[in-house]
C-alpha cells in the first residue's frame, strides 16, 4: 500500500484483516467537534447543602462545578427509587443567585448557568426533551475524590426541552484505490442495488514512511457508500462520498489539529523528549493515543528501577501522560493515556516491572496548575496533582517529588 498513508480495514473477516480501501486523505476524521451550548437550568423548591449552599450566600456569581440530578421515583413508579441511568449532569456550573421559593417555606430557586449532558441510555429510554416520572431530585456533586451532597430539588426547569439534533455527519474517501471490499459496493451502487449492498464499515489505519500501519485507538468507519467520481489526485483513483444510515459515518474522530500529530510520526519515530510539549491539551492526549498505536513491546526492566520524569510542561494531566511515557520508554514513549490506562501499565507489560520509583522533577508546574476546576474542557472532573499521586501510590509505584 505504498504511498497511500491512510487504510481502511476489514478486521472481522475469518481470513484475518480484510484492506477495503487505500486512501490518499478521509474528509470527516478530522474535524472540530462543538462543545455543548452554555444554557440556564433553575432548580426549584431547593434544599442546598453543601458548596451548594454557600454558593446561595447572595455574594455573586460561584462556580460549582459538575452537579448531577438523579432522579427521586414515586413508590408507584415502575423504577427503583434511585435510577442511575434516569440521571442527568449539568457540566462546569456556576450559582449565578438564589431566591426564595414558592413551592415551600424555607425552600429557594436557585438559578444556574452551564452545559448538560444527558446519559444515553435515559436519552434512548425516553427522549432528550421529557423529564423523568419523578418527586424530585437529589443533588450530587461530581467530583474526582468521589460524590458531594448538594442537598435536592423538587423540581427543574430548562433541563428537559426540546434541542436540535446535529445532523450525522458523512465522510469521503479522497484519492482512493478501492480494494475488492469496497469495489462490490461501488459495483452495487452502479447497479442501485439496496443500501446494504452499498455498506462498508472497517477500523482506519495510519500508514508511516516505512510502509508500518498502524492503528487509530477507537476510529472506525460505518456507512453507505453514496456517489462516486473519478479523482484528481491521479488516474484510476476515486473520491468516495459515504452517508450514514446512524450516527456519524466516522466513529472516533480527531480533532482538527490531531493531523499535525499523525503527519509527525508517519516520519518516524520522536528521537527527543518533549516534542508534545507544544501542543495543546486536545493534541497531547493525541500524542499519547499515537504512541500507543506506535508502542513496541519489550521485557519490563527489573523492579525497583528509577525512572526521570521531566515535569517542566506537565500543565494539564494529558501532559503528564506524554511525560511518564517518555520518562519509561524514551522519546515518544507510551505509560497509559488515562487513568485506568496508568494502572494497567503500573502493573507490568508495558516496560517498566511492578513497584518502580519515579522521581518527578519540577514538581512545582504541576503543584501550581493541576489543581480543582482547572480543567473544563471535558466537562468531567479535573484530574489534579493529588488525585495523580494517589494513583501512582495505589498502583505500587514509589514518586520522589523533586
Amino acid at each position: 500500500m505504498s504511498g497511500f498513508p491512510w487504510l481502511v480495514v476489514d478486521q472481522n473477516t475469518d481470513d484475518g484483516e480484510l484492506v477495503i480501501a487505500a486512501c490518499s486523505d478521509i474528509d470527516g476524521l478530522f474535524v472540530e467537534s462543538p462543545e455543548p451550548p452554555v444554557e440556564r437550568y433553575s432548580l426549584l423548591g431547593c434544599e442546598p447543602a453543601g458548596r451548594l449552599a454557600a454558593a446561595c450566600d447572595g455574594d455573586g456569581p460561584a462556580w460549582l462545578g459538575n452537579v448531577g440530578l438523579d432522579a427521586v421515583h414515586p413508590p408507584q413508579s415502575k423504577h427503583p427509587a434511585h435510577c442511575w441511568h434516569c440521571a442527568e449532569e449539568l457540566l462546569d456550573i456556576t450559582v449565578l443567585d438564589a431566591r426564595p421559593s414558592a413551592l415551600g417555606r424555607g425552600l429557594l430557586d436557585v438559578t444556574l448557568e452551564g452545559r448538560l449532558r444527558i446519559e444515553e441510555l435515559a436519552r434512548f429510554a425516553r427522549g432528550a426533551d421529557k423529564a423523568p416520572d419523578a418527586d424530585g431530585y437529589l443533588l450530587v456533586g461530581v467530583t474526582g475524590d468521589g460524590d458531594e451532597d448538594f442537598g435536592m430539588c423538587r423540581e427543574v426547569a430548562g433541563v428537559f426541552r426540546p434541542r436540535p439534533t446535529p445532523a450525522p455527519r458523512g465522510a469521503t474517501l479522497i484519492g482512493c484505490r478501492p480494494e475488492p471490499p469496497l469495489q462490490r459496493a461501488l459495483d452495487a451502487l452502479s447497479r442501485g442495488a439496496a443500501p446494504r449492498r452499498r455498506w462498508i464499515q472497517g477500523s482506519i489505519f495510519s500508514v508511516d514512511r516505512d510502509g508500518t500501519a498502524v492503528g487509530m485507538v477507537g476510529a472506525g468507519l460505518g456507512a453507505e457508500v453514496a456517489e462516486v467520481r473519478p479523482s484528481r489526485l491521479g488516474d484510476g483513483l476515486v473520491d468516495v462520498t459515504l452517508q450514514p444510515t446512524y450516527g456519524d459515518a466516522i466513529g472516533g474522530p480527531r480533532p482538527a489539529g490531531a493531523r499535525t500529530v499523525w503527519q509527525r510520526w508517519r516520519a518516524g519515530r520522536p528521537d527527543v523528549h518533549g516534542e508534545w510539549a507544544e501542543y495543546d491539551a486536545d493534541l497531547r492526549h493525541e500524542w499519547a493515543g499515537v504512541a500507543l498505536a506506535h508502542h513496541e513491546q519489550r521485557p519490563d526492566r527489573p523492579s525497583g528501577t528509577r525512572y526521570h520524569m521531566a515535569g517542566r510542561h506537565i500543565t494539564d494531566v494529558e501532559g503528564f501522560f506524554c511525560a511518564i511515557g517518555e520518562a519509561v520508554n524514551g522519546p515518544g514513549g507510551y505509560f497509559g493515556w488515562n487513568l485506568g490506562a496508568l494502572h494497567d501499565c503500573a502493573n507490568g507489560g508495558w516496560g517498566a516491572g511492578p513497584g518502580f520509583r519515579l522521581v518527578w522533577h519540577d514538581s512545582e508546574v504541576a503543584r501550581s496548575r493541576l489543581v480543582p476546576g482547572y480543567d473544563r474542557r471535558w466537562w468531567t472532573p479535573a484530574v489534579t496533582m493529588d488525585d495523580l499521586l494517589g494513583y501512582l501510590a495505589d498502583s505500587g509505584v514509589d514518586v520522589e517529588l523533586r
